[in-house]
């Protein structure tokens, strides 16, 4: 794995704080990534130059796309509009600006394909903003306005626009079918704050098309000795046990034939792009000589984090992936590789209680982890702590935090953000 170099070379990326948050539909299936960008300064970031440098940062991680036999770009795909991507086709981006210069730079550059641009309501309702929306929109790009706006927006300005982005507190619909808001009463809502599963279901049932946010519960129901674990979960940490007592490679194996498919899934892992290996892994056993048991500890710990069938878990495993892959690209500038599988396992396992709905410390009584990782994941200190709580800052869009827990860990803005887009780009391969 690797590309945080490639990164830093993108200058932008040391002027500005990211956050991110999941797109999510009716199936709770992740449809796209909401990228916030919130400019370190509001007088800079505001030109055609500073919309190109940060749309060339974010290809590395989105690429444009395809063009199509003709030569003409193809057309960008609405991902919460029923439409199917082509296979191995990256799920789009939308991103939301918080610059207004860099915002209308951006608007006035016509973005590629592959993101979805967030307007607020006051931008969509400017009149001078017109043309270029008009513009945008015939070119096939799909505009999402955020908010509400002050008055009726006329009908050209509202065709130009795909769906609205409604907060939970702005959200006045008193029927499943009615209309997002005053003035995009013929667009489709999109609500935006949630943070349970059960808000999500309540804007679902009031016709929302998809929600943004990261839809699992903070509350984790108490152990309960009657309910089984699942199968295949229950082999994943079994060979976690087998791996941290560095058992050899033929009773790891026996373990693993407990679950066909998990074998699978692990071989699928460990030979995708995202691992960089430069032969194909074909057994376990042959993952063991490879690896490892250290190495392929990881691994494990990702798979354990992915185990769960439940749909309503596809929103938990996909900020599990992320937080791992994140935390360890945070740690690699300090070249220990210790210490960065431990923190990617601490980013994996630090939502392992609400995919497996059991409490933590009972978890753990399982699941064999490092001190350091094991003080984080209670929530009582030590080393990797303070990078948990900047990545969970970066989850919520928190920019004052996102700042904060920087600054506590000593780290700029590009070294932040080069580490969470290389983790993002990472994240697209395991998926």
């Amino acid at each position: 794995m690797g590309g945080e170099n490639e990164m830093r070379e993108h200058s932008v990326l040391g002027q500005v704080a990211l956050g991110y948050s999941p797109m999510v539909d009716r199936r709770r299936d992740v449809v796209a990534t909401r990228l916030t960008v919130f400019p370190e300064r509001s007088d800079a970031l505001a030109g055609a130059a500073d919309a190109a440098a940060l749309v060339a940062a974010l290809e590395t991680v989105w690429p444009r796309p395809q063009t199509r036999a003709d030569g003409q770009p193809m057309r960008p795909l609405d991902p919460v509009a029923g439409e199917t991507r082509a296979p191995g086709a990256a799920k789009p981006v939308a991103l939301n600006i918080a610059g207004e210069g860099l915002l209308q730079a951006m608007l006035a550059s016509g973005p590629p394909g592959q993101f979805l641009i967030e307007v607020p309501a006051f931008m969509a309702g400017d009149p001078a903003q017109a043309e270029a929306l008009a513009a945008l929109h015939r070119a096939g790009s799909v505009l999402l306005i955020k908010g509400r706006p002050l008055k009726p927006l006329t009908p050209e300005v509202l065709a130009c626009f795909s769906h609205s982005l409604v907060d939970a507190g702005e959200d006045r619909r008193t029927d499943a079918g009615g209309g997002a808001a005053a003035g995009v009463r013929r667009v489709t809502t999109v609500q935006m704050g949630v943070r349970t599963a059960a808000a999500a279901e309540q804007a679902f049932q009031r016709g929302a098309v998809a929600v943004l946010g990261w839809s699992f519960d903070d509350v984790v129901v108490k152990n309960d000795v009657r309910s089984a674990v699942p199968a295949d979960v229950t082999v994943v940490m079994d060979l976690i046990r087998g791996v941290d007592r560095e058992e050899p490679a033929s009773r790891l194996e026996a373990m693993l034939k407990r679950e066909p498919t998990i074998a699978f899934r692990l071989l699928r892992y460990l030979n995708s792009p995202a691992f960089g290996l430069s032969v194909e892994v074909n057994s376990f056993g042959h993952a063991v000589m490879l690896l490892g048991h250290q190495r392929l500890k990881r691994w494990l710990a990702l798979l354990l984090a992915s185990s769960s069938n439940d749909p309503g878990a596809r929103v938990t495993m996909f900020a599990a992936v992320r937080r791992g892959l994140f935390m360890e690209e945070l740690a690699r500038p300090h070249g220990d590789s210790e210490m960065s599988g431990e923190m990617f396992i601490c980013g994996v396992f630090s939502l392992l209680d609400r995919l497996l709905r059991q409490p933590v410390a009972h978890l753990l009584e399982g699941v064999p982890v490092p001190e350091r990782v094991r003080l984080a994941l209670l929530g009582e200190g030590g080393p990797y702590q303070p990078y948990l709580q900047l990545v969970q800052a970066v989850e919520q869009e928190a920019v004052f935090d996102i700042r904060e827990a920087s600054e506590r860990l000593m780290l700029g803005p590009l070294e932040v953000n080069a580490a969470l887009l290389t983790a993002l780009k990472n994240a697209r391969q395991v998926d």
